[in-house]
């Protein structure tokens, strides 16, 4: 019996095949390619509803499909990315971890934000610390690059830059609109659930104890579109 393909594999191939065809409509001039492409997006629309609401929400599809084509733009600005996050793993003196429950979701996380213009993505992650949870906090170094699809942190494309930061004063104070609860948590106290720990966790709380490592990010798959179990097992027991 074939196994079932799992949500996020479906996700990442609709979200890729979407992403193909607007680029495509932003830059073609013919109309046999702009049908061509637009009959893609309708097959990344069934996708993206089947992984989201089953074989019935198939017939909903349009309603996406309608939504992606109001995002095509012409040219350079047409060419479509992920969208870039900043993630601020802040750790105090006594090797706690700096915790928020998101209000959308109810999961804990680290505090994270989009990256704003006008801003680079360090003092944007010192911004949605201070934000986020009244703590001041200085930015020490990168620590991880992390695809948000992969790892089902997100149901959108995004990278999330995530930076080791060490607080400096304030107090806890979480945002009424954006956190349900926020605290400091030792590796052995962690709350639940904890979105992605199993990835980042341990190289979290290597930078809160002092230690310097590479950069963490998410290796190349063999063959990079595919993602075999044994790659699986492997990517696990590198986590």
């Amino acid at each position: 019996m074939a196994e079932s393909v799992p949500d996020k594999v479906l996700l990442r191939w609709s979200e890729s095949l979407a992403a193909i065809a607007r680029t495509g409509l932003g830059f073609t001039e013919s109309l046999y390619e702009k049908e061509r492409f637009e009959e893609v997006l309708r097959v990344a629309g069934d996708i993206r509803a089947a992984a989201d609401l089953g074989l019935d929400g198939v017939e909903d599809a349009d309603g996406l499909v309608e939504e992606w084509l109001g995002q095509v733009m012409p040219g350079i600005p047409g060419y479509v990315t992920p969208k870039v996050a900043v993630g601020a793993a802040v750790g105090n003196d006594n090797g706690e971890l700096l915790l928020i429950k998101r209000a959308d979701s109810g999961v804990w996380l680290y505090p994270t934000g989009w990256c704003d213009v006008g801003y680079s993505a360090a003092e944007v992650a010192a911004k949605e610390v201070l934000e986020e949870t009244g703590i001041e906090s200085e930015p020490v170094r990168l620590i991880a690059v992390l695809d948000g699809l992969r790892l089902g942190f997100t149901r959108i494309p995004l990278y999330s830059l995530v930076f080791y930061c060490r607080a400096t004063g304030g107090t806890l104070n979480p945002h009424p609109l954006e956190c349900q609860d926020v605290g400091w948590f030792s590796p052995d106290k962690l709350p639940n659930p904890l979105v992605g720990v199993e990835r980042w966790g341990e190289h979290v709380f290597a930078a809160i104890r002092g230690e310097v490592r590479e950069v963490l990010y998410d290796r190349v798959r063999r063959p990079m579109w595919r993602e075999t179990t044994e790659e699986q097992s492997t990517e696990t027991a590198e986590r």
